[in-house]
């Protein structure tokens, strides 16, 4: 049996995730780190959802391109979205500035990879290796 994984729709729902765990936890369970709980901002968490989303993203959009559209542009959309992920790290007090950029930029450059991907007649649905 194979299982396929929609690795667009992987990278949109981690960018999700991420934005999430970046924006609304901070404000709907500011309690965490009373109970000894600190994902908050907890930077190795962080670079690891960083770390995922990159790892996603570069295998979807490298797939879409190779095999099916040879479109830079869904590529150009993350790379330039990820440069704002990365810098939030290092500029905390522009964080939800930063984030605010990268999330649509990189969900951008997932959704425009599905779509050329249907253009083109094919499957953005790829299979797990």
């Amino acid at each position: 049996m194979k299982v396929k994984i929609n690795w667009d729709r992987l990278g949109i729902t981690t960018s999700v995730v991420c934005a999430i765990h970046c924006g609304l936890l901070p404000v709907i369970l500011p309690v965490l780190p009373l109970f000894g709980v600190n994902i908050v901002h907890n930077s190795l968490f962080e670079w690891a959802m960083i770390a995922l989303a990159f790892g996603v993203g570069c295998y979807s959009l490298y797939h879409g391109f190779i095999t099916h559209h040879h479109s830079y542009r869904p590529i150009i959309i993350f790379l330039i979205g990820f440069v704002f992920l990365v810098l939030k790290q290092f500029f905390h007090s522009q964080e939800y500035i930063f984030l605010s950029i990268a999330v649509p930029l990189i969900i951008s450059a997932h959704f425009i990879n599905i779509r050329l991907c249907k253009k083109n007649k094919c499957s953005s649905a790829h299979h797990a290796h």
